[in-house]
């Protein structure tokens, strides 16, 4: 019999603020975390001008001086996160040794690279750093989590793009429920608010051209025309009911299901039916033995792109049917932008969130209705509501597609 696996600790470093508090606030607060970024990086030539930066982060408050300097900022966005969700989960590592560690990134700390290649062009091969390969490659965040908190248990990082976060999450369940672990910390995490990365979506088409941050990411709207990149991490702490019963622990939320899917259709464009993110969502709710019927809310990955949002409706459609109509869906990628390989982490705490507080988050910068986007959005405001289960989308360049699906306690 598989056995059932909670979320006992939320940890989050987004836009919105640092710990679970901070964004639970900005989520019952509607506040719209995007703000133009071309004081902070040169984007001359780059039409892209918002972004969503978490602001003020200081990584000194959640590891030393010493270690802050030898990891990326998404290493370090990640150590935070992995910190924050234990303490909120009240679970000592040190007498929990045999966890495991999931990380997901899309791209992990591409900012090392930048300034060692910058030292070997301009000053020789002696100035590119010793550390510069072991804080760059994708899986140092894992790793550099399981070092930190002494964890010995099954280590591995994701890079499924911006699904790499719900993946993580949902590998970490499966290890879970099949006795592999007892306990484990998943999650995802990127910073990568970067002149080049900038460039490279902004040639691509991707990001929005809108210069207001407040409504640059609007979601399932008429105008939408391409993502806001932002930032941060989000880590969950995952035990199995036994662990959790064991330790005393409080659970937040049960996270009961679990879907993968491949597009196996383009590198960066879903097919038009949806058929990938179809699957991924039906995958979810039979593995969790929940029909249909019983979703009340759908935490949507909602990019703010043209095709994106149009497909991602129509593979609602197609699982929910006509109750596609009455489930609240929302983006919560209106207030923090597309935090990329740490989206779909984020977004499960956001998926969270209605079964702790009774509100819907809302897809704040919705305006004006797209005809082939015809759900209920949850427009400008939290709404109060009961849920009881949620599910959250998380869609991946490549075809990569994760959907986990979570349950009140």
């Amino acid at each position: 019999m598989p056995r059932r696996v909670f979320v006992s600790g939320i940890g989050v470093v987004s836009p919105l603020g640092v710990g679970r508090d901070a964004f639970f606030s900005g989520l019952r607060e509607a506040r719209i975390a995007i703000r133009r970024v071309d004081d902070l990086l040169d984007l001359e030539g780059i039409r892209c001008k918002v972004g969503a930066p978490v602001l003020g982060f200081d990584p000194r408050d959640f590891i030393s001086p010493k270690r802050a300097k030898r990891l990326g900022r998404a290493t370090q966005f990640a150590l935070a996160a992995a910190k924050l969700a234990l303490e909120d989960a009240r679970l000592d590592p040190g007498a929990n040794s045999a966890g495991g560690v999931v990380m997901g990134t899309g791209i992990g700390p591409v900012e090392v690279l930048i300034h060692n290649l910058q030292a070997l062009e301009h000053r020789g091969p002696e100035r590119v750093s010793p550390f510069f390969v072991p804080i760059m490659m994708p899986n140092a965040t894992a790793a550099e989590v399981g070092i930190e908190f002494g964890l010995k248990g099954p280590n591995t990082g994701v890079v499924t793009a911006c699904a790499a976060g719900g993946h993580a999450i949902g590998l970490a369940w499966l290890w879970i429920r099949s006795g592999t672990v007892d306990w484990a910390l998943a999650g995802g995490t990127e910073a990568v608010m970067l002149r080049l990365v900038y460039a490279g979506f902004d040639r691509m088409g991707a990001l929005t051209r809108c210069p207001d941050p407040e409504i640059a990411s609007r979601p399932f709207d008429l105008r939408r025309d391409g993502f806001v990149i932002g930032e941060g991490a989000c880590v969950l702490v995952l035990e199995s009911e036994e662990h959790l019963r064991r330790r005393g622990g409080e659970a937040l939320a049960e996270l009961v299901g679990f879907g993968a899917s491949c597009d196996a259709y383009h590198i960066t464009a879903p097919p038009e039916d949806g058929e990938g993110a179809r699957r991924a969502m039906e995958a979810a709710l039979e593995s969790a033995g929940v029909s249909p019927e019983e979703v009340d809310y759908i935490n949507a990955h909602g990019t703010s792109t043209p095709l994106n949002d149009r497909v991602e409706t129509r593979a609602i459609k197609a699982v929910f049917g006509e109750r596609a109509y009455e489930v609240p869906v929302s983006s919560t990628k209106s207030q923090i932008g597309h935090l990329l390989g740490a989206a779909g982490a984020v977004e499960a705490a956001a998926a969270i969130f209605p079964l702790l507080e009774g509100l819907v988050p809302a897809t704040v910068t919705w305006r004006e209705r797209d005809p082939e986007c015809d759900l209920d959005y949850v427009p400008g405001r939290p709404r109060p509501a009961q849920v009881r289960v949620s599910l959250s989308n998380s869609f991946g360049f490549g075809g990569q597609n994760a959907c986990l699906l979570f349950r009140a306690v």
